[in-house]
């Protein structure tokens, strides 16, 4: 039997992931929350849903969307000066929903954001008190999820994203003050898509694992290298760290006998500028 997955949110991880979920033979739903997106997700393949999610609200276009084995949820918190209090309150209509439609398994893509810089290497359970609104958002969601006995959840938490169309020398452009040179927490979207997929396939549940290349060159190394690729002014770095933290991935590649396609950032800029050199 075919696995049926349904990925709500299928921005530029969820429908690169649905993508190469189609290409394994599972069935694959998608939703998106404007008529833009749902033409994109229309063409793409995937069986393309309205849903969209508000604090008080679940706008669902068909119930079928959630008549699935499994539901990703990859629908990150909004800028809003609100959002630690109506962010949990959109994964709590998704909840709803999935105990409607009486889903087992559940898999929450999280961030790295969701711990303190504390200047240290931090693991699963060393979360403190995160600086970000989004950050704080992002547990409270995730305790929701984790803590419901309807249904089985397990959290990725993410490094940032990047890879193909993502120039990262683009985040540190503009800067009017020195960039900190602080070790990065980035992970390449194919690991990511063959991260969620292994765990749905080792049907590995009830976990939180962190996500992110296990190497972590400074901000300096990178984006001065990203910024020359990309013929992009090389931005003034402070020789200040300032508050950092490093991402520990231990657990998920213990658990999945994982290895990462990036082992570290650099090797996503040295495939790039090796491929701006062939043209």
């Amino acid at each position: 039997m075919r696995t049926t997955v349904s990925i709500l949110g299928c921005g530029w991880l969820g429908t690169a992931l649905g993508r190469s979920l189609l290409r394994k033979g599972w069935k694959v739903k998608g939703s998106v929350a404007s008529t833009q997106s749902y033409n994109r997700l229309e063409v793409s393949g995937i069986s393309a849903f309205y849903v969209k999610a508000k604090a008080q609200s679940l706008t669902v276009d068909y119930n079928s969307f959630f008549n699935t084995d499994v539901l990703i949820i990859s629908i990150p918190p909004t800028r809003t000066d609100c959002v630690e209090d109506s962010y949990p309150k959109k994964i709590e209509q998704v909840i709803a929903k999935v105990e409607e439609l009486n889903i087992k398994k559940v898999l929450f893509i999280s961030s790295t954001s969701v711990y303190e810089s504390k200047n240290a290497e931090v693991k699963e359970g060393d979360e403190g008190t995160p600086e970000k609104a989004s950050g704080r958002a992002l547990l409270k969601a995730e305790k929701l999820l984790l803590d419901n006995p309807a249904f089985q959840t397990t959290v990725i938490r993410f490094g940032g994203l990047i890879g193909y169309d993502r120039n990262p020398a683009r985040f540190v452009q503009g800067k009017n003050t020195p960039v900190f040179d602080a070790p990065v927490n980035l992970i390449h979207r194919d690991d990511c898509i063959n991260i969620i997929t292994q765990i749905i396939e080792k049907n590995i549940w009830g976990e939180v694992f962190n996500a992110s290349s296990p190497e972590h060159p400074g901000r300096n190394e990178f984006y001065a290298k990203a910024a020359k690729i990309s013929d992009l002014p090389i931005p003034v770095f402070s020789k200040d760290k300032g508050s950092y933290k490093v991402i520990n991935s231990d657990k998920l590649i213990e658990a999945l006998d994982y290895k990462f396609a990036y082992q570290s950032p650099m090797d996503y800029l040295k495939e790039v500028e090796e491929w701006a050199y062939r043209i």
